[in-house]
């Protein structure tokens, strides 16, 4: 069914119903924001003059965001510290609508932080705080039990696994939930990295940038033209058996491969112009997005479309932040007007 201006308002009133449940990577962001009016005498960097700090929800928990944002109901499942940045984390969590039925503390791992320093609205340094180690046995088998209990007694539409290779998410985690999945017939989107790129078997939708895309398939590269991605999308569909493979493409738009019918079928969508600020949380966005469109039960190209211009738009902000659901309705109307002129 092809998309129109006149469907628009009931899809994303659909969005409303739609519960998902967001395994993966939570993590902390701590922005410093000030000027930037001298250069340092000690060395060769800016000086900032700090004028406000701010925390914010991120990795798989601005996922959770991204999916209040759009009127969806998150369920958040993942391990944090048991230190301060993980109350600050759930404090955060809780005041913003995310339920943490899922989230375990382990005094065995520090909480992920990020933190970032704008200087006059442009991001000039990060630094991260975190572990990358697996969860330990007893805390795996904990996060299994949450998750199965969570199954079992909410009508979850979509599951995401949000995966930052900070060990949360690993192969024994993934096959525990998408075998429970497939009997439960609930969509299953991923957005991976390297660890477990050809871990994530049996998916509906998969969702890598190019640079993941190269990486995770190991080619030497991988140029952003339809017929090269569509080989390598088929490659990669084929050794997870995924039913689609999402490939966001920053400038140069968005790809979409799908199965329908027993034939296989792709399309490369231009990106629209924008004047970007900040790429961070881009990729939560489109993830959601999507999700919520495979929720609804809505086609390869519709999918596509409206999670490329949702990631775009976030892109016009600076730090990372959910997409705003009146803006992204506007922008996706008006973007449909043009392209019907």
């Amino acid at each position: 069914m092809t998309l129109t201006t006149d469907r628009l308002p009931q899809i994303f009133k659909a969005f409303n119903t739609k519960k998902v449940l967001i395994i993966g990577d939570v993590m902390l962001d701590a922005y410093i924001w000030g000027k930037v009016e001298r250069i340092s005498p000690e060395a060769p960097v800016p000086v900032v003059t700090v004028e406000k700090r701010e925390e914010r929800l991120g990795g798989a928990a601005n996922v959770g965001m991204n999916i209040r944002s759009l009127g969806a109901t998150p369920v958040m499942c993942s391990v944090i510290g048991a230190d301060p940045k993980g109350e600050t984390l759930r404090a955060l969590m809780l005041n913003s609508g995310l339920n943490d039925a899922g989230i375990i503390e382990s005094p065995h791992r520090i909480t992920t932080t990020k933190f970032r320093v704008f200087g006059n609205n442009t991001q000039m340094l990060r630094v991260d705080e975190e572990t990358s180690q697996p969860l330990e046995k007893a805390v795996f088998h904990e996060l299994c039990s949450r998750i199965d209990k969570i199954l079992k007694t909410e009508d979850i539409h979509v599951i995401i696994f949000q995966d930052y290779d900070k060990g949360v998410i690993t192969p024994e985690l993934i096959d525990f939930v998408t075998d429970m999945a497939d009997e439960m017939d609930i969509p299953v989107a991923v957005d991976p990295k390297k660890r477990n790129f050809l871990a994530y078997r049996n998916s509906t939708l998969v969702k890598p940038n190019l640079l993941e895309m190269k990486e995770g398939l190991d080619l030497a590269e991988l140029p952003s033209d339809k017929a090269s991605l569509r080989k390598a999308a088929q490659q990669l569909s084929e050794k997870l058996n995924a039913t689609m493979i999402l490939n966001t493409l920053s400038e140069n738009g968005i790809f979409i491969f799908w199965k329908e019918n027993n034939e296989t079928k792709a399309e490369l969508l231009p990106a629209y112009r924008r004047n970007i600020a900040d790429v961070s949380g881009a990729g939560d966005t489109v993830i959601s997005v999507a999700s919520l469109c495979l929720a609804s039960k809505l086609g390869a190209i519709e999918l596509a479309l409206l999670s490329n211009i949702a990631g775009g738009l976030v892109c016009e902000e600076a730090g990372v932040i959910p997409v705003n659901k009146e803006k992204f309705m506007a922008e996706a109307i008006r973007i449909l007007n043009s392209r019907n002129l």
